[in-house]
């Protein structure tokens, strides 16, 4: 792999990193409303103007929009995302704390996904125009169709209040109890990896059906190369860059999907943290959730094209 190459890619993820954290700062302080006033006003009554000049001061919110901007970059440069302003809680350690829990979410759906997905696309494929192909292909288009929340009740109604096979939410650790963790693991994972799936589907049987098409598989079956061997090392191998490209990029859409799943199976990832910062215009957790979220979007599609890379060097030219 070309460190010229490499060394472009990492200084174009890291600008794109600084256009994202400037976006979201300017547009969370466009935003209508004083977060002093809404933090000092209790049942609808004005709060003191005192006092919010007061709490302005301490939060920085009285400095020129520009300083304030200068003092947010700072702070992301060590390591510094600041304190929520509703309970004084740092929002690095709020993050730490619950962002695991929900890259265990979108990992366990994407294992899920690949697992069903790219099997069933290439048999598929295989036997295109088959009774597994078109009963695939209807299936996927409902699963696109439909609401990732509304899987997600279904799937509670269902298989946790109906059938009683499992449970409908919450959230154990690891540590404390695997089987139980796993359970509740399971349904939500499910709920994740049904969108991803069917992109996976699409994805692999179009890819394969492409390579299939291809001059070098035909010369391979006319040197007499068993069919199981002419589609692993000539098709799958040919067909698996767009797959993985696809992969990729959904894994990081998944990071800003997983807000609803979360809610449904009332798991405790980032949704439930950012869901209450923008009701409290909570501006230093909003944005500290948001920048994680958009800096590991960006890391995976990093990680992509370095694989992607690996596998076919002609995308470094």
């Amino acid at each position: 792999m070309s460190t010229a190459w490499l060394t472009r890619r990492v200084l174009l993820t890291l600008a794109m990193a600084w256009v994202v954290a400037t976006i979201v700062f300017l547009a969370l302080h466009m935003v209508p409303g004083d977060p002093a006033e809404l933090l000092l006003s209790t049942s609808g009554a004005a709060p003191d103007p005192a006092s919010v000049a007061e709490l302005r001061e301490k939060l920085g919110l009285d400095l020129p929009l520009l300083t304030q901007y200068g003092n947010f970059l700072a702070g992301l440069l060590r390591g510094d995302l600041g304190n929520s302003l509703v309970d004084d809680y740092p929002v690095l350690q709020e993050i730490g704390l619950r962002l695991p829990r929900t890259l265990e979410l979108i990992l366990a759906g994407t294992v899920i996904a690949v697992i069903f997905g790219v099997p069933a696309g290439v048999y598929a494929a295989v036997h295109r125009g088959g009774a597994f192909d078109r009963a695939a292909s209807w299936i996927t288009a409902l699963l696109l169709a439909v609401p990732v929340f509304v899987v997600g009740t279904l799937l509670v109604l269902l298989l946790a209040q109906t059938l009683r096979l499992m449970p409908a939410g919450g959230y154990v650790p690891l540590a404390q109890d695997p089987a139980q963790h796993l359970k509740l693991l399971t349904l939500p994972a499910i709920a994740i990896a049904k969108g991803l799936a069917a992109v996976l589907f699409r994805m692999t049987r179009a890819a394969t059906l492409d390579a299939l098409a291809h001059d070098y598989v035909r010369t391979a079956r006319a040197k007499g190369l068993s069919p199981r061997r002419v589609l692993v090392v000539h098709v799958l191998r040919n067909a698996l860059n767009p797959v993985v490209t696809v992969l990729g990029l959904q894994m990081g859409t998944l990071l800003g999907g997983t807000v609803l799943v979360e809610y449904v199976f009332n798991w405790p990832g980032l949704s439930t943290p950012l869901l209450r910062a923008v009701e409290g215009r909570d501006y230093p957790m909003v944005v500290g959730i948001i920048l994680t979220i958009s800096v590991l979007f960006l890391l995976i599609n990093l990680a992509v094209e370095l694989l992607h890379a690996a596998i076919d060097p002609r995308v470094q030219a």
